[in-house]
Parts: structure tokens; sequence; C-alpha cells
């Protein structure tokens, strides 16, 4: 069973920064894609930051220029580099892995607070 474990939440003040990780059970080789996805109160779950297995990524366009996604294979641990930080950015993380069979890995989330 593929476990993803965040980490790295917390409390921030406006322009701050925080990093967020994500350790899986396994290989993050053994994933098609891995992102970071974020819901507020009485909103959807959006996508923040994306990484395919050849490294590709995309961004929401709130979060380019600001958040950076990475991944460290030998940790099998997928980062999330959050500077900048704005109100805005305080939601509930969570971490997506996608399978080469398409199936779908959630962490249990991470509380980001951003502070004006």
């Amino acid at each position: 069973q593929v476990q993803l474990v965040e980490s790295g939440g917390g409390l921030v003040q406006a322009g701050g920064s925080l990093r967020l990780s994500c350790a899986a059970s396994g290989s993050i080789f053994s994933f098609n894609t891995m992102g970071w996805y974020r819901q507020a109160p009485g909103k959807e779950r959006d996508l923040v930051a994306a990484i395919g297995r050849g490294g590709n990524t995309n961004y929401a366009d709130s979060v380019k220029g600001r958040f950076t996604i990475s991944r460290d294979s030998a940790k099998n641990t997928v980062y999330l580099q959050m500077n900048s930080l704005k109100p805005e950015d305080t939601a509930v993380y969570y971490c997506k892995a996608v399978s080469w069979r398409n199936d779908a890995y959630w962490g249990q989330g991470t509380q980001v607070t951003v502070s004006s």
C-alpha cells in the first residue's frame, strides 16, 4: 500500500517562506506524476504544482515565480518550496501521486496558515 506523508506546514507571516515535504513509501519513480494540491475552507481542492517522471513541472498561475516543486529520488521525497507567501495561500496542502496505471494516492494533508 502506497503511503504519502506530508510535513513542513505551519504558521508564517505574509512574505515568509515554508518548505513542504512529501515522503513516499516507495520509489518516487514508480509514479507517473507527483504533485501538490491545496484546499481552502469552502473551496475545491486545486492543483498547485506537479512534477512528472521526466522532471517536467507545471504550476498554477497564482504561484508561478513564488513556489518551486522539486524531488530527491534518494529520499523518495518531493518538496514544495513556497516563498513570498500571501494570506490567500492559506489552505490544507495535500501531496498526490499517480501511478502508471492511473491509480491516485493522497497524503493526509498539512495546514499552511499565512497571517497578514
